[in-house]
């Protein structure tokens, strides 16, 4: 069952980049693990203030690879770094400083910014948007379906793990985990 999962989301996140259409996630709450992931696989990410954003997989017992290949390309290995490992909740301020957010506004202006983009975005030409989008991943030494084939079997790993048991029965059950070294 982990396998399948894991499988389903790296599909999904493969196919968020790579369509050739641009992809913009309005983001307001709390965008954590997941959410955080397919907002970090869009072109574009406007946030509302006081939005959090965070990858705590390891505080689960697990390995957020399927991200990191994004992740990689947005904010560099320091602060890659620093959200993987410290697995602390950031705020939308804090996400743009790093390039993880194009644009911080209002919770009301969220919506407003997000179709303005997309306005701007359809004055471009279809197959000049498509290839300048592909031209972007190619520029990379590996494409996002190679470092994602890559960290689906870590990840994979990781959520057959002993520790991913404890760290999700321990988050379901709303205490911390207890890790064995």
């Amino acid at each position: 069952k982990a396998h399948a999962t894991a499988e389903m989301v790296a599909n999904t996140l493969i196919a968020i980049s790579q369509t050739r259409l641009i992809t913009i996630a309005a983001v307001h709450g709390a965008a954590v693990a997941g959410g955080a992931g397919i907002m970090s696989a869009c072109d574009f990410v406007v946030a509302a203030q006081g939005t959090k954003i965070g990858y705590p997989e390891v505080r689960r017992g697990l390995v957020a690879g399927l991200v990191m290949t994004f992740l990689r390309r947005q904010v560099g290995e320091r602060n890659m770094r620093e959200l993987l490992l410290g697995s602390e909740l950031i705020d939308a301020d804090r996400a743009r400083e790093i390039g993880l957010v194009n644009r911080v506004v209002a919770q009301t202006d969220l919506m407003n910014e997000a179709q303005t983009f997309a306005q701007s975005v359809l004055q471009g030409a279809p197959g000049a948007l498509a290839q300048t989008k592909r031209l972007i991943e190619e520029l990379w030494s590996s494409s996002v379906k190679e470092d994602v084939d890559l960290a689906l079997k870590y990840h994979i790993q990781a959520r057959e793990s002993e520790e991913a048991r404890e760290g999700i029965t321990a988050f379901n059950e709303k205490r911390n985990p207890e890790w064995v070294n």
